[in-house]
């Protein structure tokens, strides 16, 4: 059986979910399970949701509008006016109107991710009701009843027994009965609230229920012709990698190559089944496949920009040095804070550490190292990774830009400039 995994940009609109079906029913006769993700911008739009309602601003109800818009559009343009899937959509987005209706009063990542996770779940049911009036027979299957986590909302922790004999007890029956649509990005708790596996988590969904279910691949189709050494939205002449190797796609994805979530890889190296990255807009193409014996040719260097970093120092109040205790306290209040960190840098009297901005997390962990240390910050700023890297091309992407922080091993040099 194969798994694939649809991204946002490949439903964005009603041609999208028409292209899907075409690339399904290329696989006839193959078991297929189909994880998708939310509609185009969908998760931005219920994240400016969430962080208006928790705020209670005025602008609450026409941002919601504006998303439910958005799909009955779409549903006008797939369906007649008389199928059951308008019902169906509309009884998903009542989840929100329940959710919102009264003031908040939960934690910010457990109301995200009450209120993001409708997003697949509505996206799914779309998907799914299209492929069978496409002739495509499929099964919509509620991913948070067999991805279970445990209660870190946002960031759920995968609990690997229960998840695969949940998958393994009841996936292989429905996938002999037909194609299986589910959705990317979510879990469940076991008090059955949902949770999210991290920012674009749907290629992590498919490779959870391809290591379960022993799939021969993963296929996870993009609107790029498959992983290139750099991000066409930022350079020119960028070079398509036809093959690579576990291990390099694992440190592409760990600096933050935003073509694949980091945790995807390792499960599939685990059960040793290949990830292929294929254009949905050309789904004959080769794309780029993932494998163990993955053969690693870098014609340029590979760049990874992350916009949007926080570059923070932290000293101790009394200027004395910064031990092996002080920076086991610190990695103490930045895991409290859920704050992941992509470059550090100690010196006799001070830690630097540069990380993604999320206000509320930030917020918290500055309040907490304020404590104990002495803390200064700088914002929006942009870490630069470069692996393979030349002398030349470090010099041309940092030209004309102040350089905070700088860091260079063999294969990695790594820059925090504003």
């Amino acid at each position: 059986m194969l798994v694939f995994k649809f991204g946002g940009a490949s439903v964005k609109d009603a041609g999208g979910i028409i292209n899907l079906a075409s690339v399904v029913k290329k696989y006839e006769g193959e078991q297929l399970l189909i994880v998708v993700s939310a509609m185009g911008k969908t998760t931005n739009a219920l994240e400016k949701l969430t962080k208006a309602y928790v705020d209670q601003t005025d602008d609450m109800h026409h941002i919601f509008n504006g998303i439910k818009q958005y799909h009955f559009d779409i549903l006008h343009e797939l369906f007649e006016n008389n199928h059951t899937i308008f019902d169906e959509v509309a009884n998903t987005f009542v989840e929100i109107d329940w959710a919102i209706e009264d003031a908040p009063h939960d934690s910010y990542d457990f109301i995200y991710d009450q209120i993001v996770s409708i997003g697949e779940l509505v996206s799914t049911r779309i998907v799914s009701a299209y492929l069978n009036k496409a002739g495509i027979k499929s099964q919509w299957l509620d991913v948070r009843g067999y991805i279970h986590t445990d209660n870190t909302y946002r960031e759920g922790l995968v609990q690997w027994d229960k998840t695969r004999e949940s998958i393994s007890k009841d996936i292989p029956a429905m996938l002999a009965e037909g194609a299986v649509v589910t959705q990317g990005f979510l879990g469940g708790t076991s008090e059955n609230f949902t949770t999210t596996l991290g920012r674009e988590g749907s290629d992590y969904t498919a490779s959870i229920f391809a290591s379960c279910l022993g799939a021969g691949s993963v296929t996870t189709w993009k609107d790029v012709p498959g992983i290139l050494n750099a991000d066409p939205k930022f350079f020119a002449n960028t070079v398509k990698f036809d093959e690579l190797s576990y291990s390099e796609a694992i440190e592409m994805t760990y600096y933050g190559a935003s073509v694949i979530h980091p945790k995807t890889i390792k499960p599939l190296q685990n059960a040793r089944i290949p990830l292929l990255v294929k254009p949905f807009t050309d789904p004959g193409a080769p794309g780029t496949v993932i494998k163990e014996d993955g053969i690693n040719k870098f014609e340029k260097p590979v760049i990874i920009l992350k916009q949007n970093q926080v570059l923070l120092s932290i000293s101790s109040k009394d200027y004395s040095f910064i031990t092996e205790d002080h920076l086991s306290e610190i990695f103490g209040l930045f895991a409290q804070s859920q704050v992941k960190v992509n470059v550090m840098q100690t010196s006799a009297l001070s830690f630097s550490v540069c990380f993604d901005f999320y206000e509320e997390r930030f917020e918290k962990l500055l309040t907490n190292l304020k404590q104990e240390f002495k803390v200064k910050y700088n914002s929006d700023l942009t870490l630069i990774t470069i692996r393979h890297y030349a002398e030349n091309s470090l010099k041309e992407l940092t030209a004309g830009k102040t350089i905070l922080l700088e860091q260079i091993s063999r294969n990695t040099a790594q820059v925090v400039v504003k």
